[in-house]
């Protein structure tokens, strides 16, 4: 077989084959009849499947590799998928179909693509899938609770929240940031690390021309670790996602494009339907953080200083591991301003300001920056940051204190922004409110309400 010079030109996306063994995870994919593009996933000290657990880890091993196959898919977008092992029902291919569209909403803008009717997968009509009666955690009236870390303020907040509530729960991560790994560290939580490799031809691929750009991790996340709670015998996974998450960063040919889709509620509902019908009726997956907004999220966060000196929500400086907040906050990233602007109403100005290592809001270079944060004269950034009005109310609540008014960005905002917006819509307290749709536990979500 001959490897294609450009996956643009390939018209199929095969599905190969996937299997388990020995702790490691395989993924096989390929374009056209090209080279097999092979993807690992280590779960460390993974105890045997027994023969209860089986049915549970090949249903959940089929949706890893069909989710995990969008890092590949999007290198050429070909029009067929083939799926060469078991063909999934209707409804999951309608949930994937979904997922590629809407993950790689954001890529197709960039790359000025049209996916809309590109994106069909097979779906076997008639068989009806049988989730399997559990995954093997123990039957007892206390869940067993992977929490995923992902080295920002969320899912500390989160980790806090189960401290709380006497929860069961393991902290856990896919890859190698030595950042992430001290986070967790910090919790005081039993530790999960996962590796994930990439298959080398992908990138050789890119490096060639081919397509790239923006993939819906949270969902490629969500699939290893439904796979890791069969393995380790958990029977529940709490991301840290808040409401903000569901609204998009722009639109695009009349369509919605959303940076965070994945982290969305229409992701968390459709996975967690999927994991009920396929894998496990008793294997719950919600965000804890669904009924919150960023700001009530950084409200939270800032109660505590546990954590001052570990995390960074900065992607510039994500991987890196160092005594000084430079060596975790480039300052120059939209996640940086967004992280910097939602914690100064809440924390003293010294203590954010000892986090950061310096004063982002007396930077007047970064007025456009924070601009965008409040879509002010352009969209909100391709990041995971927090709506247009949390910006702006963040912002008015700074420019009416003391410690802040005088700084660049907050004076500026004050002469030139505020008089043109309506006064009422910038208070605080009702963006702290809990609200909406989520999935969270009867036990906890009290918790949440109370813990304001």
């Amino acid at each position: 077989m001959t490897t294609p010079i450009d996956p643009r030109a390939a018209g199929t996306f095969r599905f190969v084959r996937c299997g388990y063994a020995d702790g490691v995870a395989e993924l096989v994919y390929a374009f056209d009849d090209g080279a097999e593009l092979v993807e690992r996933i280590v779960f460390p000290d993974a105890p045997a499947p027994d023969l209860a657990r089986t049915p549970a880890l090949g249903a959940a091993l089929d949706l890893l590799h069909f989710i995990a196959g969008v890092s590949y898919y999007k290198a050429g977008v070909p029009g067929e998928l083939r799926i060469e092992t078991r063909v999934p029902d209707a409804a999951t291919a309608a949930f994937l179909d979904a997922l590629y569209l809407h993950g790689l909403g954001e890529f197709a803008y960039h790359n000025k693509l049209d996916l809309r009717g590109r994106i069909r997968f097979p779906a076997e009509m008639s068989s009806v899938p049988v989730a399997s009666a559990g995954t093997g955690a123990a039957q007892s009236s206390r869940t067993r609770t992977l929490v995923p870390i992902g080295g920002g303020k969320d899912s500390l907040v989160s980790v806090e929240i189960l401290k709380a509530a006497g929860e069961d729960a393991t902290a856990v991560w896919v890859g190698n940031s030595p950042l992430i790994a001290a986070c967790a560290a910090r919790t005081g939580l039993p530790l999960l690390n996962i590796r994930r490799e990439l298959s080398p031809l992908l990138f050789e691929y890119n490096k060639a021309g081919a397509y790239n750009g923006h993939i819906p991790v949270t969902a490629i996340n969500s699939a290893i670790l439904a796979v890791a709670a069969v393995l380790y015998g958990y029977d529940a996974i709490a991301f840290s996602n808040e409401r903000s998450a569901s609204s998009a960063t722009l639109e695009y040919d009349g369509q919605p494009v959303n940076h965070q889709w994945s982290k969305g509620w229409d992701f968390e509902r459709g996975f967690h339907e999927r994991l009920h019908a396929l894998v496990s009726p008793t294997l719950d997956y919600y965000s804890l953080l669904r009924p919150l907004s960023e700001l009530a999220v950084a409200e939270r966060f800032a109660r505590t200083s546990r954590y001052d000196d570990v995390f960074s929500s900065c992607n510039r400086n994500f991987r890196i591991l160092g005594p000084k907040p430079a060596d975790r906050w480039c300052g120059q990233c939209p996640k940086c301003h967004f992280v910097f602007l939602a914690l100064a109403p809440f924390m003293p100005k010294p203590r954010l300001l000892a986090i950061f290592g310096r004063n982002l809001l007396d930077d007047a270079s970064l007025a456009p920056a924070f601009d965008a944060l409040m879509e002010y004269r352009d969209h909100k950034p391709f990041e995971c940051v927090g709506e247009g009005i949390e910006s702006r109310a963040a912002m008015a609540a700074l420019a009416a204190r003391a410690e802040w008014r005088e700084d660049a960005v907050v004076a500026r905002f004050a002469d030139e922004i505020l008089p043109l917006l309506d006064a009422g819509g910038l208070a605080l307290a009702p963006l702290l409110v809990p609200q909406g749709e989520h999935r969270i536990p009867a036990r906890l979500a009290a918790l949440i309400d109370a813990h304001r």
